[in-house]
């Protein structure tokens, strides 16, 4: 099944990819420095946001679907107005890479985590970009992720663990079971009764997010798994791995469903657009949208 390429508009390798809230619009975050707003049916470039100075590494849309939060290599999170690059706010508390950052679901706060000699993970408050809580840990953070709910927060760890917090308080309540080698990937359940992780390991996981118990584990890819999200109905998971393969498979039994095919270098983000129609991914400098057909 063939990916379309729809934007080309960066210089160079892309690292995060994220749909608006209403299916119309792509950004994407690259080692260019940009993040370009783009029409994900059109592939016309709506906005690009020239704020950043370094690497960017991770985007986020909020849920009102008029702000987009980047975080770069060189440490800060910058919200801004996603139609006209207008900046908002900055927020400069990490002291390197910020890897991954997610919204609240009501658009109050963000979470942002750090690697590369910053363990922490901040929650912080949009509007004044104030700390509201610091999760300090002992291992670098690959991916950060706010349940459905608001009340919890997920991340994945170098030491293999996917630790689970309260939202408010900073207290950590699940350690799920230690993975052999990086969790560089995680996401919630729609449902926010499960989480799902990729790693160094080349397994996909999906955890119970009570008890921490291994629900199922998929593995089917042949590399680390860099990137997964859960559809949006929450029957299927999408996986994005070093073997340059983006697979689909079911959030239930872990049986494989359909495999994308055209990337030539390992796939380093991936989006579910809202209504479960089409993935964007990213593995150099080109977004690919992939159209996902009728399921088994």
């Amino acid at each position: 099944m063939p990916g379309t390429t729809f934007y080309q508009g960066h210089s160079d390798n892309v690292f995060a990819v994220a749909w608006s809230p209403d299916g119309r619009f792509i950004a994407s975050g690259s080692r260019d420095n940009t993040v370009q707003v783009w029409n994900a049916t059109t592939g016309t470039c709506s906005c690009i946001y020239n704020g950043h100075t370094h690497c960017l590494l991770a985007v986020a849309w909020s849920p009102d679907g008029q702000r987009i939060a980047s975080g770069c290599t060189g440490g800060e999170v910058r919200v801004w107005r996603a139609f006209n690059g207008e900046e908002i706010i900055a927020y400069r508390g990490h002291r390197r890479f910020v890897r991954s950052i997610a919204w609240s679901p009501d658009g109050r706060s963000i979470v942002s985590g750090g690697d590369f000699g910053d363990s922490s993970i901040h929650v912080w408050d949009v509007a004044t970009g104030q700390v509201v809580s610091i999760h300090d840990g002992q291992y670098r953070n690959f991916a950060v992720s706010w349940s459905p709910d608001g009340s919890r927060i997920a991340a994945g760890n170098f030491d293999g663990t996917v630790q689970v917090w309260e939202a408010s308080s900073g207290h950590n309540t699940l350690v799920c079971d230690r993975q052999a080698g990086p969790v560089y990937t995680l996401d919630w359940s729609p449902d926010g009764r499960s989480i799902v992780s990729g790693g160094q390991d080349a397994l996909v996981t999906v955890w119970d997010a009570t008890t921490g118990s291994t629900l199922c584990a998929y593995d089917g890819h042949h590399g680390p798994v860099k990137t997964v999200g859960w559809s949006p109905e929450g029957s299927f998971i999408a996986s994005g791995s070093d073997d340059t393969t983006i697979q689909v498979w079911q959030a239930t039994t872990a049986k494989q469903s359909v495999t994308y095919e055209g990337h030539t270098r390992w796939v380093r983000t991936l989006d579910w657009s809202p209504t479960g129609e089409y993935i964007a991914s990213a593995s150099d400098s080109k977004v690919h949208v992939w159209r996902v057909h009728a399921l088994p």
